[in-house]
């Protein structure tokens, strides 16, 4: 097997046998921030391939390893996609959210956590980085959990794929591929929709939002047979609800400072968290520039 460098929470080899190639992940089960539904993800996944989505055939899931037939396919940058790729994400989840599976009923949520003001303090005396730049933001994180917690979601909740993303996404002939089925679970459909549009529609920042684009999947999901949630934060709060969570997960793994032998490479887990601290307060500030896409 040969190691496929770029993953954020997995660990990924390519395995070239006299029956193909296959995808083979290893599961980071150290220090995960939630159970992996072995199970329920696979049955979602093989539902999907069945319907026709286009993703990597799925061959089998265990505990700790997922196979998957490898796909080739081009990498999709972290740019605005073409609007007819955009409309195609969208008619996929509609297609996606249409499908009839089963799924075990979510647990309560735990409160967001609110120890920023103790993470930034163990930053500073450990040394690290970017404990200025996480230390003079500790207010904004503060205000951004109080605002994941509270953000009201109005429906409906769909079974879907959670994390489609331009590293989650491949280009084969010009049209979509979707990779990384492992998150998988219940989402409100607004923050499904928004996290989509906007990671399609627009570049590493926030200067460069293309509406044509983060339309052109809800208008990809309309034709699909979709219908969308009315307007609100609620589009963006899952986006940075998970951001967040991603942030300070990498941040208990800087504190710690071992490089463990499942999950992003620690220097991976200290750019993650550059990228949070700075990026987060950004896209919370820009809260009502985003509703606006929504008009």
């Amino acid at each position: 097997m040969t190691r496929v460098h770029g993953g954020f929470a997995n660990r990924m080899y390519r395995l070239d046998t006299d029956q193909g190639s296959f995808a083979v992940k290893e599961m980071n089960l150290v220090d995960r921030r939630w159970p992996y539904r072995v199970e329920d993800v696979f049955r979602f996944e093989r539902a999907a391939f069945a319907a026709g989505i286009p993703m990597p055939e799925p061959i089998s899931a265990a505990r700790d390893t997922l196979v998957h037939r490898w796909v080739e396919g081009e990498k999709v940058p972290e740019a605005p996609v073409p609007e007819a790729y955009a409309f195609e994400i969208g008619e996929i989840l509609a297609r996606l959210h249409a499908l009839d599976v089963a799924w075990p009923p979510a647990p309560a949520e735990d409160p967001t956590p609110r120890d920023w003001p103790e993470l930034a303090a163990r930053a500073v005396a450990t040394g690290q980085p970017w404990a200025d730049d996480l230390t003079s933001q500790v207010d904004t994180f503060l205000a951004i959990a109080h605002f994941v917690d509270t953000c009201e979601r109005p429906g409906p909740v769909v079974l879907t794929h959670k994390d489609i993303q331009p590293w989650n996404l491949l280009t084969r002939e010009g049209r979509p591929v979707i990779l990384d089925w492992e998150l998988s679970g219940l989402l409100d459909l607004s923050g499904e929709l928004g996290s989509t549009a906007l990671s399609l529609a627009k570049g590493p920042g926030f200067d460069g939002v293309k509406p044509t684009i983060f339309r052109s999947v809800l208008d990809g999901y309309v034709a699909g047979g979709g219908a969308l949630p009315p307007p609100g934060p609620s589009w963006f709060v899952f986006m940075i609800g998970g951001w967040l969570g991603h942030t300070r997960w990498n941040i208990l793994r800087c504190l710690a400072g071992v490089e463990a032998s499942t999950g992003p490479d620690l220097a991976l887990s200290h750019e993650s968290v550059r990228n949070g601290v700075r990026g987060l307060p950004d896209l919370f500030g820009r809260l009502p520039e985003l509703e606006a896409l929504l008009a």
